[in-house]
């Protein structure tokens, strides 16, 4: 029989599908079989494995059932459906979401946590008329903004840490009201009892151990989790080994960052309009 050939690394929907057949090969099921399991048919099976047709979250769950697979199918069917965003990170969104420490280090824009709607919708405005995004990814990116800031609210509120590069603060995005509700926000967020807000300035120079946005987060069985980007590509790290030196470099970050009291001072200083 002549099998398609599957590229998992050409995109979320092929690597799905590709760890369909993998699991089903295993247990040495045809996809008829597979079908009747999951509650579809044999050639819904193969549109799936042979990405034709992504997966929805229903399909997801019915395969974590059947190959009992813990919730994985469902958490890499978010990234099927967040096209918008880079590989990796809407599985690190679901960590997130249940995290007892958070650290976050960015850099040019403000993070998704910290965003205030309005900043938000500018920064994708833009992103769509350069062609970047389609309108509706756009909605996508905006509402995951909002489901991430809700899931921080919940009890008890996870630890957050966040340290912004000092292009975070002096980029526009939209208009000059908009900066200021923005800034405005992150006073806000410095005034809670679960977190650390501090600004890495230019003159940081060589002693700044990170150049690129870099995610940490502690589960609640204390283990690690790391999400990295660069402008194409994402990488969610889960073993200790390229974990832990990465939280070594955020510590280190944060050592050579502005205190949390000096960085409110900057960023009131800033919304008076002083440099």
């Amino acid at each position: 029989m002549n099998r398609k050939e599957l590229d998992p690394d050409r995109s979320p929907v092929a690597a799905f599908g590709q760890r369909l057949r993998t699991l089903r090969d295993e247990r040495g099921w045809t996809q008829d079989e597979l079908g009747e399991r999951m509650g579809c048919s044999g050639t819904h099976i193969s549109a799936v494995e042979t990405g034709r047709r992504p997966p929805t979250r229903r399909f997801a769950v019915s395969a974590d059932r059947v190959f009992g697979t813990g919730g994985r199918f469902e958490r890499q069917s978010q990234a099927v459906r967040h096209t918008a965003l880079l590989e990796g990170f809407p599985e690190y969104v679901t960590h997130e979401a249940r995290a007892a420490e958070i650290r976050l280090y960015e850099v040019g824009v403000m993070p998704g946590v910290l965003q205030t709607p309005e900043y938000a919708s500018a920064l994708n405005a833009r992103t769509v008329e350069r062609g970047a995004i389609t309108p509706e990814q756009a909605d996508e990116r905006i509402a995951l903004v909002a489901e991430r800031q809700a899931a921080l609210a919940r009890t008890p509120p996870p630890l957050v840490f966040v340290v912004l590069d000092e292009s975070c603060l002096r980029r526009p995005v939209g208009s000059p009201a908009i900066m200021d509700d923005q800034l405005a926000r992150l006073v806000e967020f410095a005034a809670l009892p679960n977190t650390v807000l501090q600004i890495a300035l230019f003159d940081m120079g060589d002693r700044r151990p990170l150049s690129l946005p870099l995610y940490v987060l502690t589960l609640q069985n204390r283990s690690l989790v790391s999400y990295a980007e660069s402008a194409q590509r994402g990488r969610l790290e889960r073993e200790s080994t390229s974990v832990v030196p990465l939280l070594t470099a955020y510590h280190q970050l944060q050592a050579e960052a502005l205190s949390q009291a000096a960085s409110v001072a900057m960023i009131e200083q800033l919304r008076k309009g002083t440099p």
